[in-house]
C-alpha cells in the first residue's frame, strides 16, 4: 500500500499547501459561493412554488396510503398489486362519489340561486330593513353605487375577466389534481427506495437510530391521515342524518361541505357548524337551533370518543401546540398547510424527545 501511495505521489506530484480557512481569499470566496447558492436556491423555491405544493400534496397522500399497502403486504399481495388495488379503490370511490354527488349538488344549486332572489325580496320588504332605510337612505344609496358600478366600463369588463378567472381556475384544479395523482402513484411506488436512500445520508453509526425514528414519523403520518378520512366522513354522515331529519335545505350538498371542511383539523368542524346553521336560519330559527344543538353535542362526543379512538395509533400532540400549528400551517400554505400542521408538529415533536432531550438527560 505504501509502494502504491509512493508511485502515484511521483506520477502526480505532491499536493500543495491546503487554503486557510483564516485567509481573507478564502473566507470571502466562500462567503460568495453561499451568497450565491441562497439566491438560486430562493430563485427555485419562488418560481416552482405551485410545483412544491403538488409533490407535498402527493407526499401527503402517498403516507397516507401506504400503511393500506403494508396491510395488503402482510397478507401476502405482492406490493406492486396493493398499489395498484388501493389507488384503483381510491379512484374509483372517488368517481362514483362524485358521478352521484354532482347532479344532486347541481340540482340543489340551481334551488338555491332561484330562491335567492325571493330572500332578499323578503328581506328589502321586511320591517326591519323598512325601518333601517327610513333612517339612512340605504336603498338609495344600493341603487347609486349599483348604477355608478355598470357605468365603469373597467369594472363591467372585470366581470367577464373574473369569469374567465374562475374557467382558468378549475382547469388548472383539474390539472394539479392530475399531477398530484400521478405524483401520489410515483411516491407510493419508490417510497421503500426513497427511505433506503435518504437513510444512507446519515452517519453509518447512526443509521439504525435515524431509521427508526423516520420509521415511526411516516407510520404516524399515515395513520394520522386514515383517521382524518374516517372522521371526515363519520361527521359528514351524521350531519346528512341530522339535516335530513329536522328538513335543513340542500342536505346534499352541505354534507358534502361538512366533510371537506372536517379535514381542517380545529376549526373545520366549527366553521361547518356555524355554516350549516345559518342556512338552517332560512328555514326557521327552531331547525337552526335544533341542528345546531345535536352537531355540537356530536362534535363534543367526537373529541372524547371518536377521535382519540380512531387517532390512538397517529399522533398524539398538545392542544395549544396543535392550535398554534394549525394557525402557522395555514397562514404559510393555506388549506395543505392547516392539512398537514398536526403531523407536521408531531413529527418535530418526536425529533426533539429522541434526539435533544434524550441528550440533555444523558448530561
Amino acid at each position: 500500500m505504501e509502494a502504491a501511495a509512493e508511485a502515484e505521489a511521483a506520477r502526480l506530484g505532491m499536493p500543495g499547501p491546503r487554503m486557510a480557512a483564516q485567509r481573507p481569499i478564502y473566507m470571502g470566496f466562500m462567503g460568495a459561493v453561499g451568497v450565491g447558492l441562497a439566491l438560486l436556491l430562493y430563485y427555485v423555491m419562488t418560481n416552482t412554488a405551485q410545483l412544491l405544493l403538488w409533490m407535498l400534496a402527493a407526499l401527503f397522500i402517498a403516507l397516507g396510503l401506504d400503511p393500506v399497502v403494508r396491510w395488503l403486504e402482510g397478507h401476502k399481495v405482492p406490493r406492486p398489486a396493493g398499489i395498484v388495488i388501493s389507488l384503483a379503490v381510491l379512484v374509483g370511490l372517488l368517481a362514483a362519489f362524485f358521478a352521484i354527488l354532482i347532479p344532486t349538488i347541481v340540482g340543489q344549486m340551481s334551488q338555491l340561486i332561484a330562491k335567492t332572489p325571493g330572500w332578499i325580496s323578503d328581506f328589502l320588504n321586511s320591517d326591519f330593513f323598512k325601518n333601517v332605510d327610513t333612517q339612512y337612505h340605504v336603498r338609495d344609496q344600493i341603487n347609486a353605487q349599483v348604477a355608478k358600478f355598470f357605468q365603469d366600463s373597467q369594472a363591467v369588463g372585470g366581470i367577464f375577466g373574473g369569469v374567465l378567472g374562475i374557467g382558468s381556475t378549475i382547469a388548472n384544479s383539474l390539472f394539479g389534481a392530475l399531477i398530484v395523482l400521478v405524483l401520489s402513484l410515483y411516491f407510493l411506488a419508490s417510497l421503500p427506495a426513497m427511505k433506503r436512500w435518504s437513510y444512507r445520508l446519515a452517519p453509518r453509526s447512526s443509521r439504525k437510530r435515524v431509521e427508526s425514528l423516520s420509521e415511526e414519523i411516516t407510520r404516524s403520518v399515515g395513520n394520522y391521515v386514515i383517521g382524518q378520512v374516517c372522521v371526515a366522513v363519520i361527521n359528514a354522515i351524521y350531519a346528512f342524518i341530522i339535516m335530513s331529519i329536522v328538513g335543513v335545505p340542500f342536505s346534499v350538498l352541505l354534507a358534502f361541505v361538512v366533510a371537506l371542511l372536517a379535514f381542517i383539523p380545529l376549526v373545520g368542524s366549527l366553521i361547518a357548524a356555524i355554516t350549516v346553521t345559518l342556512v338552517a336560519l332560512t328555514h326557521g330559527w327552531q331547525t337552526a337551533a335544533v341542528f345546531a344543538i345535536l352537531y355540537f353535542a356530536y362534535l363534543q362526543f367526537e373529541a372524547y370518543f371518536v377521535s382519540p379512538r380512531i387517532m390512538q395509533r397517529a399522533v398524539a400532540v398538545p392542544g395549544a401546540i396543535a392550535v398554534i400549528s394549525v394557525i402557522a400551517g395555514g397562514t404559510l400554505l393555506g388549506v395543505l398547510g392547516a392539512l398537514i400542521a398536526i403531523p407536521t408538529a408531531a413529527a418535530i415533536m418526536l425529533l426533539i424527545r429522541e434526539l435533544f432531550i434524550a441528550r440533555q438527560d444523558r448530561h
